[in-house]
């Protein structure tokens, strides 16, 4: 990079620049914002791309701007050498600084406020980019060209290579070299020689055309994958990237404003959570997940989100800071960890605090117990109970054993009781005063047990029944009574009549949850809350009556995934809700609709002619997941809208309309793609068998798929039945070779291209295996010339168009190489050839689509197989997938050509009042369905010479080599519908606005929507 500050002598004065003031550099940092974005525009200004215009055409260029003005005689003079004076005006011009008027710090002689340069020297030397020496500035002396080379370096933030060869003087090699770079001055000339006007208005043509471009003000995230940039000239540009951001990350991010092509960095600043930061089981019923950042509390702390195949959980606790989860395991010896053995954990639909990432992942964990637990507390409850609380989950039947506790060193003959998963307590008479307390033999679910440490507590007689502390309600259904002490038992409860019982009522400690039935809900305004003979451990009872309005559930539910996969052979879509569902409209067929990507209704049997599902939806109120089945047919991608569909709150809450694509795509089993062989150079007998599967594949772990002994190969010269060969039995001679890819090393002779391979156990990157009916996959090894074929069918989308879809990703692609062939009757003379004039590759480099020019253009229309798309370079064809392998195919063309109406309307009478709009089309058309439908599809408006509308009744359409609209046109006159005859100054207008499948072509592709008029 070029210093910040710099100073040269050379023949008695300076230039120098140091930084600037921000009034007279108001714009300087915009031409210099980014270097990279206004030189890659105008770096060959002056000797590449864009040196069309001479200097002289430049030259007036500026004077027209205003930047530089010519010699009294008119003339430019720009062989002539440039002076200071003239150098000030056309760097302050050329950055856009304000001349600064009215001042005159040099002491030049003649050299005064009023000198024709002074405003434009005085501005140069505020902006330190120009400077005088002893007190002067000398405005005629003449610049060296290496002097222009570094005031133009310095003050545009060039680059300045520190071992630049030139010419230059030792100093100014760097700012020589890199004022050559971007073409401001020509390279091989003499730098120490003085500059011309000409070079000056070289470089400034190419600083003012840069200036011209706005640049980037300031960045706005809105979210991940949206930024809003605000530019110079304050306009805002919204860019949606494909890529969401990383958080906390500064990332470059590139978008296009008024045709050009801009790169600035932003960072979106979160203290959300974007990844799971740990996962750690300290004991065996507990597990710890742990986030970068908050997450969403009722996602993140629903059970259901989690799993451990073959265990099952009792609660997640989120956090008080939402950064963490603590999930209690179920009290049974199944849901119990192994210590020490690593454990994998699936979490799903767990959501960031701002919603922005959702967590549907698997982590590896392995459970580490190796601390005993111990008696975190020890409270009394009166002279009749003691509770005592571990620091961990215990086993219950550790817990329930009163031999295990003594108080006061003796044995207790008392009654135990164990609430799961750390609590106890023991109901025993103790005198008022001090005690001690000594727990052993309670041990933890890894089998530790807890030290016999003394724990000493007081007891105190106890005479006051339990008083309520607070109450709350939740949707008219719950009610969580939270008292001052621990509760024994409570005889019944009821809500505003005694009749209005409580159906469960569940004691945890201090608090009491009170459910109530459909009959019996609470009512929404207050309600008072009556619970009988709540009784503590010191045996004091009473009634306790509280009241409380309850907070009514209005929050949506949301759909929080969806998943799309065959079962059998069926297509089956399960949708999981955030909260559980009114069952009636869980399963309501009308709250759901399939549709293509136009919006019409998706034309498989598994939905009836409104889109919605015919067969059975489930409901499963546990996980509160709907499952409808499509059935076998599920041809393309299609849209699945979700309405209407309600909670089960009191008051229900309805979904907003949601949309979710299902993509059939998605659901194809594990398998191999392709597998080639290549033959290694200077070996005898050695092959790499390549073998691509159809996702990522793990390399490590039980699936991996870099263990040699998972694959094998059956001789495509035996006959009978299957003999599988071990393909090779160093397992050092498999590699990876891409994230879906491995290379096999082998020198088995008889392994050859038609050979079928065999992969056994392989799993993904989540490590779930590859299957197709079995765990065995296999595929044909080809030749690598014949292992890229198409996928799915090749199409003409227009007449200028085809589109190819690839089993792999093109690396490179040439044009010349595709030829598209046409034979009518089928026999062996080719009656068309056309050849591509350019293409375009999709991002993931599957979809060619071949582009063809005015006089080479594909027929519109044509038979079945009559069209076929070749590669004409055989094995030397340059056109290859990113593994290297060649393009060589020969394949039918499908017909997705849209006809159209082409040239002008012609409107003749064919009655009094009867019209007709006839157009010529690109092939010939047929009507689909019933006439009034097809009627409707169009609109004809017919005004007359006075502005007037003219009623219009279609009568017919009739499609076929030409496309006929009839229709009638009457006026009402006197308020009777009268004939109306067009004339040539009426204005007429057909349409048609929409044809979804009603008039197609042979192919049926449907007609083209249009509009057109004549007056």
């Amino acid at each position: 990079m070029s210093n910040t500050s710099y100073s040269i002598k050379e023949n008695s004065h300076a230039i120098v620049n140091q930084g600037g003031e921000k009034k007279v550099m108001k714009k300087i940092l915009s031409v210099a914002l980014s270097t990279a974005m206004a030189f890659s525009m105008f770096a060959s200004v002056a000797f590449g791309a864009d040196a069309k215009l001479t200097p002289e055409q430049q030259f007036n260029a500026l004077k027209e701007a205003g930047i530089v003005s010519g010699f009294p005689d008119g003339l430019s003079h720009l062989e002539q050498a440039l002076t200071r004076a003239e150098l000030a005006k056309i760097i302050v011009n050329s950055l856009s600084l304000e001349p600064v008027s009215g001042v005159a710090t040099y002491k030049d002689k003649g050299y005064s406020a009023n000198h024709w340069a002074a405003p434009y020297i005085e501005a140069a030397t505020q902006a330190k980019i120009l400077e005088g020496s002893n007190g002067l500035f000398r405005p005629s002396d003449k610049v060296t060209v290496q002097e222009l080379a570094k005031v133009l370096a310095t003050a545009l933030k060039l680059e300045v290579p520190a071992d630049a060869n030139n010419t230059a003087s030792a100093w100014a090699k760097g700012y020589v070299a890199a004022a050559v770079e971007k073409g401001f001055i020509p390279e091989g000339i003499n730098y120490q020689a003085q500059a011309t006007r000409s070079q000056a208005v070289v470089a400034a043509h190419a600083i003012y055309e840069a200036n011209q471009v706005p640049t980037v003000k300031s960045f706005k995230v809105v979210d991940p994958k949206n930024v809003e940039v605000t530019m110079s000239n304050g306009e805002v540009v919204k860019v949606a990237l494909e890529k969401a951001l990383e958080a906390n990350k500064e990332t470059e991010i590139k978008f296009t404003y008024q045709g050009k092509e801009y790169t600035t960095k932003v960072t979106y600043v979160t203290t959300v959570a974007q990844k799971v930061a740990s996962v750690k089981a300290e004991n065996l019923k507990e597990i710890i997940v742990t986030f970068d950042g908050t997450v969403d509390k009722a996602s993140a702390g629903d059970e259901d989100n989690y799993s451990i195949d073959g265990k099952s959980f009792d609660k997640a606790t989120v956090s008080e800071d939402k950064t963490s989860v603590t999930l209690l395991l179920s009290n049974s010896t199944a849901s119990t960890l192994v210590n020490q053995k690593q454990t994998e954990i699936s979490l799903k639909n767990i959501k960031n605090e701002d919603s922005t990432k959702t967590f549907t992942q698997k982590v590896q964990f392995t459970p580490i117990d190796v601390t005993a637990p111990t008696v975190k507390e020890v409270v009394d409850l009166g002279t009749k109970a003691v509770k005592v609380k571990f620091s961990e989950p215990v086993r219950e039947a550790d817990a329930l054993s009163s031999i295990n506790y003594r108080i006061d060193d003796k044995a207790v003959a008392a009654s135990v009781k164990y609430a799961y998963p750390d609590t106890v307590i023991i109901s025993t008479t103790l005198a008022e005063g001090e005690h001690t307390l000594r727990v052993s033999g309670v041990a933890d679910f890894s089998g530790l047990s807890v030290a016999p440490v003394e724990n000493k507590f007081t007891t105190v007689v106890d005479t006051a029944a339990p008083e309520i502390k607070s109450i709350e309600a939740d949707d008219l259904t719950k009610v969580t009574v939270e008292f001052n002490e621990t509760i024994k038992s409570v005889s019944s409860a009821y809500a505003n009549a005694s009749s209005r019982k409580a159906d469960k009522i569940v004691i945890n400690d201090n608090k009491v949850t009170l459910t109530f039935k459909e009959g019996d809900r609470l009512i929404q305004g207050e309600n008072t809350i009556t619970l009988t003979g709540v009784s503590d451990y010191s045996g004091n009872s009473a009634d306790r009556e509280g009241k409380v309005t309850p907070v009514l559930d209005t929050t949506r539910p949301t759909v929080t995934n969806v998943d799309f996969d065959k079962v059998g052979v069926n297509f089956v879509a399960k949708i999981q809700f955030s909260e559980s569902l009114k069952d009636s409209t869980a399963i309501n067929k009308d709250n759901y609709k399939l549709v293509d990507a136009d919006g019409k209704v998706a034309s498989i049997p598994g939905v009836d002619s409104n889109g919605h599902p015919v067969r059975t939806i489930g409901y499963n109120e546990t996980d509160k997941t709907v499952t409808i089945d499509f059935g076998p047919k599920f041809d393309k991608k299609y849209t699945l809208q979700i309405s209407e569909v309600e909670d089960d709150a009191y008051i229900g809450n309805e979904i907003l309309p949601y949309s979710v694509v299902l993509d059939p795509a998605g659901t194809e089993e594990g398998k191999i793609s392709r597998v080639w062989l290549e033959t290694v150079p200077g070996t005898v007998n050695g092959k790499y068998v390549y073998v691509e599967f159809n996702s990522a594949i793990a390399t490590t772990g039980a699936g991996s798929a870099l263990d040699s002994a998972k694959y094998s190969f059956d001789d495509a010269a035996t006959t009978g039945t299957v003999e599988r060969t071990r393909l090779t039995n160093k397992a050092e001679n498999v590699e990876p070779f891409s994230t879906n890819t491995v290379r096999i090393y082998s020198e088995d002779v008889n392994l050859s291209v038609g050979d079928e391979l065999f992969a056994d156990y392989i799993a993904n990157v989540d490590g779930e295996y590859l299957t197709d009916g079995d765990y065995t996959l296999n595929a044909t090894i080809n030749a690598r010339n014949t292992v890229v074929t198409t996928s799915g069918d090749v199409e003409a989308t227009g007449t200028d168009s085809l589109k190819l879809k690839f089993n792999s990703a093109l690396n490179y692609v040439s044009a010349r190489e595709f030829a598209v062939v046409y034979d009518h009757d089928g026999n062996t003379v080719t009656d068309a050839t056309y050849n591509p004039s350019d293409y375009s590759l999709s991002d993931d480099g599957k979809t060619l689509t071949l582009k063809f020019a005015d006089g080479n253009k594909l027929p519109s229309s044509f038979a079945v197989g009559s069209l076929k798309v070749q590669t004409v370079g055989g094995a030397t064809t340059q056109t290859r997938d990113t593994f290297g392998n060649v393009v060589n195919i020969n394949t039918a063309v499908v017909d997705k050509i849209a006809p159209e109406v082409t040239g002008d309307m012609v409107v003749a009478a064919i009655g009094a009042n009867q019209y007709t709009a006839t157009f010529n089309v690109t092939e010939a058309l047929t009507n689909k369905v019933g006439s009034a439908y097809i009627n409707s599809l169009f609109s004809v408006k017919v005004v007359d010479a006075g502005g007037n509308d003219v009623d219009v009744t279609i009568n017919s359409v009739t499609a076929g080599s030409t496309l006929v609209v009839t229709f009638t046109t009457t006026k009402e006159i006197g308020g009777v519908d009268t004939p109306y005859t067009i004339n040539a100054a009426d204005f007429v207008k057909v349409s048609l606005d929409s044809n979804p499948g009603a008039i197609t072509d042979g192919a049926n592709n449907s007609l083209k929507t249009f509009g057109q008029s004549r007056r």
